[in-house]
């Protein structure tokens, strides 16, 4: 069970990882880059970008990182390390709003950016692109710093989770020591230092070597 909680969180916590990393670079390197392109440039890239990104490298992580956090919520409740609980709840409500975020907004207007049609063709593209650049940027930030705290929370959640079980091990290691006994049962006890043997003497004060006892002899 503790192998399977440890992977679980693991996972979950790369997951997370990937798409706070792959949203955060849309807010600091590619709508920066793309807002300084002409309109026509603008829409044809982001129609070209919402059409890969939709592909197993995204999509696994993006929605497997749901039901492993679940997972790891349930093992963490049921089993070893419930001090990481609250920050896997944190982690996994985080994440669910930013998956709303994604849901709610940025992917509509994707699909309201793929309706204009092909850009060579399209008329008004500068409106086009109104309508879609600023809202899509702003909530891709909000998504991405959510995504950031949800890695934040699991990645803090690992340490305790680890620190739990370095001092459960710790205790267990303790508990299962026992002093090796001084001798076997059954058997005496070596004297370290046995005392020498040393003849007995009777006193010179003794009846047997009275008077008497020499008259008689």
């Amino acid at each position: 069970m503790k192998h399977l909680q440890t992977g679980v969180l693991i996972a979950a916590t790369l997951s997370t990882g990937l798409m706070a990393g792959l949203f955060a670079a849309f807010a600091y390197a590619v709508m920066p880059g793309l807002a300084k392109s002409s309109d026509h440039t603008f829409v044809e890239a982001m129609q070209s970008i919402n059409k890969a990104i939709l592909n197993p490298a995204f999509m696994l992580p993006f929605m497997g990182a749901i039901p492993l956090l679940g997972l790891a919520v349930v093992l963490a409740w049921r089993g070893h390390g419930r001090s990481a609980l609250p920050w896997l709840i944190a982690a996994l409500v985080l994440y669910l709003v930013a998956f709303m975020v994604t849901g709610g907004v940025n992917v509509p207007l994707n699909d309201q950016l793929a309706r204009a049609g092909d850009p060579a063709h399209a008329g008004q593209l500068a409106a086009v692109r109104a309508d879609f650049e600023n809202k899509w940027v702003l909530w891709n930030v909000v998504r991405a710093l959510l995504h950031t705290a949800a890695f934040a929370c699991l990645a803090w959640a690992l340490l305790v989770y680890g620190a739990h079980q370095s001092d459960e091990s710790k205790h267990t290691g303790a508990s299962a020591w026992t002093p090796a006994p001084a001798f076997r049962p059954g058997h005496s006890p070596v004297a370290q230092h046995p005392q020498e043997t040393r003849p007995h003497y009777a006193p010179l004060d003794s009846p047997a070597l009275g008077p008497d006892t020499v008259a008689k002899a």
